[in-house]
């Protein structure tokens, strides 16, 4: 029985790993690429970064990532204004008090980060997408997603923080930089802006998926 046991709860985990590791890394992408659609000029500065340091005769690559800061700011803005844990559920381990507020032990907390990335107290002109606040004079990225800086917790803190932060990060950040590379893109239909509403669920995903065309800008074939 204890066997039994064992096997039913690592057959409980598989579920959570795809659907922790694929959707969200996928909604992920397919907001960025929402608020480039709709943000033509921020689009053509990161294409103009990739170009500048990668050229037009390769392919992207995860190592070029650390010398792109401004994609990286494209990306903590997306996790920023849409994050794909809005909501993060703790429980205290003992009591204590916050703020004036009793919290018994074994309470149900929910961490609204959502919230959080658009509160104006921590963030100018919270509702409006602009990477270039993490980016500071020297051209470096600034800010950590990786839940040092409490206004900015995408993948939440502490112990109990997303495990699969770097993974994610690596695989958004590359597959957006060679979207962006490789594709121009455009709305179907004679679309202009993407629409941006959101639907309910626990990753954030938009409300009507994001039905945009390529148009080839480089062919990633010969390049790899």
């Amino acid at each position: 029985m204890e066997n039994l046991d064992v096997k039913h709860k690592y057959v409980r985990c598989f579920p959570d790993i795809f659907a922790a590791g694929t959707d969200t890394s996928a909604i992920t992408v397919e907001w960025a690429l929402s608020e480039l659609i709709n943000h033509p000029e921020i689009m053509k500065k990161a294409r103009e970064e990739i170009d500048s340091v990668v050229g037009k005769s390769r392919l992207v690559e995860e190592s070029d990532i650390a010398n792109l800061p401004y994609l990286q700011a494209i990306v903590k803005e997306t996790l920023r204004l849409h994050p794909t844990g809005p909501m993060i559920v703790r429980e205290s381990t003992e009591n204590c008090t916050i703020n004036g507020y009793d919290i018994p032990a074994r309470t149900r907390l929910f961490v609204n980060t959502w919230a959080i990335g658009r509160d104006p107290n921590h963030w100018e002109n919270p509702l409006e997408f602009h990477p270039e606040r993490f980016v500071v004079e020297d051209g470096k990225s600034q800010l950590d997603v990786r839940g040092q800086h409490f206004h900015l917790l995408p993948f939440g803190s502490g112990r109990r923080s997303c495990p699969g932060t770097s993974l994610a990060l690596n695989v958004v950040q590359a597959t957006l930089s060679a979207m962006i590379q490789c594709f121009d893109w455009k709305l179907s239909g004679g679309v202009v802006t993407a629409d941006m509403e959101e639907g309910p669920g626990l990753t954030l995903p938009r409300a009507h998926p994001l039905i945009c065309v390529p148009v080839t800008r480089l062919n990633p074939l010969p390049l790899l």
